[in-house]
């Protein structure tokens, strides 16, 4: 009964980490693109050979200072939402948001080699792998049932609801 009633949160859970996943894979290669374009590469390379020269433990450091640097960001983002500036607020969180994950995924591009020869490390970055793989596997059924609804495949309720959409759709548009 529990984990019954407990399925929409870890299917909620799911998306949301599917979600960064997502956000993680789509804006490393626009961050490459930026790097590209801006004389950023001569940076990466200053920091890389820098990196050379850390142990594992201060690279750590060096990985987690663009998540210090832009907490600020989303305080002003929830200070916002307080005083009830709903659109500066959602842009401002959003903008952290997106600005987090594409320094973060520059950083780790930087850092990954020597995060990695940490033990621990390695093994919460395969824990992350497992875990957003299982989580994609709880998601695709709901996805899936999703597709199934807005395309309105077969017979059943999926395609009757479809065609009621539908009609409501024109009718509204017919007024």
């Amino acid at each position: 009964m529990l984990r019954r009633l407990l399925q929409p949160f870890w299917v909620l859970l799911a998306i949301i980490f599917l979600i960064e996943a997502w956000l993680w894979d789509h804006l490393e290669p626009i961050v490459a693109r930026v790097v590209s374009l801006i004389p950023l590469r001569a940076l990466k390379r200053w920091l890389s050979a820098r990196i050379d020269t850390l142990p594992p433990a201060l690279t750590l450091v060096v990985f987690c200072v663009p998540v210090i640097m832009l907490f600020p960001l989303k305080l002003i983002g929830l200070w916002l939402l307080a005083h009830h500036h709903w659109a500066a607020a959602f842009c401002a969180i959003i903008f952290a948001k997106l600005l987090g994950v594409g320094v973060t995924a520059f950083v780790f591009d930087v850092t990954r080699d020597k995060l990695l020869q940490m033990g621990w490390f390695e093994w919460l970055y395969q824990s992350v792998l497992t875990l957003r793989a299982k989580a994609a596997e709880l998601v695709d059924p709901v996805k899936a049932r999703i597709r199934e609804l807005v395309h309105g495949n077969g017979d059943g309720w999926s395609s009757r609801m479809l065609r009621v959409i539908l009609r409501f759709r024109k009718s509204v548009q017919a007024r």
